[in-house]
């Protein structure tokens, strides 16, 4: 019996992976949590063959989670499922030590497809949208793009100010401080020779950062 635990915030999303993992005879979901803390709690007392984690969640980012699991629990395999699209986090989740990258529209067979190639074959799961990326990373170390420079957290904010949250709401959605917020934004200015939100959310569209 292959042993999933889940890390998703949303409730409706951890019903819906439960539904189709565990109507499959060799699937079993053993633990589920809406944070990183729970999370870890679960991961102490539960040694699942495999993690299916998202990559937004409170406090804590699932890529900064997924960092700190590849280190605590090296043999614990970690599969992101993420509302974002492979251009935004695929490859910096895979360089972080993911076995495989999905969107939430792959919640269905595709999802049981990667739990068992990387818990059976001990294979990383690569779908075609994500080597696409892999593909376009080759040869590109002369002219990075300015928003490799930035942090995960960062990035993730970059994002999220381009597609236009206000700081309140970045705050709320990461459990993080506006104040907070506000340092992020400015580091990101100040690495990438931004001015301005409008800036941001220029550079963002034209790097298609934006979904």
């Amino acid at each position: 019996m292959i042993k999933v635990v889940i890390a998703d915030d949303h409730p409706f999303i951890r019903e819906g992976i439960k539904k189709i993992v565990n109507g499959k005879t060799d699937l079993e979901v053993v633990g589920e949590a809406e944070n990183g803390n729970e999370l870890l709690d679960i991961l102490e007392s539960k040694k699942p063959n495999i993690l299916v984690l998202d990559i937004t969640m409170p406090g804590q980012s699932g890529l900064e989670l997924l960092k700190r699991i590849t280190k605590l629990y090296p043999e614990i395999p970690v599969l992101i499922l993420s509302i974002h699209s492979e251009e935004r986090f695929a490859i910096r989740a895979l360089k972080a030590g993911a076995y495989g990258y999905l969107t939430k529209t792959s919640i269905s067979e595709e999802l049981i497809k990667a739990i068992r190639k990387i818990t059976v074959e001990n294979r990383k799961y690569i779908t075609s949208a994500v080597a696409e990326q892999l593909a376009s990373q080759v040869g590109i170390n002369k002219d990075n793009p300015l928003h490799k420079k930035l942090s995960d957290r960062e990035f993730q904010v970059l994002c999220m100010i381009a597609s236009g949250m206000k700081v309140t709401a970045i705050a709320k959605d990461l459990a993080l401080s506006p104040q907070t917020i506000h340092t992020y934004r400015s580091r990101i200015k100040e690495k990438m020779n931004l001015s301005s939100n409008v800036e941001m959310t220029r550079y963002a569209i034209e790097n298609n950062l934006i979904e």
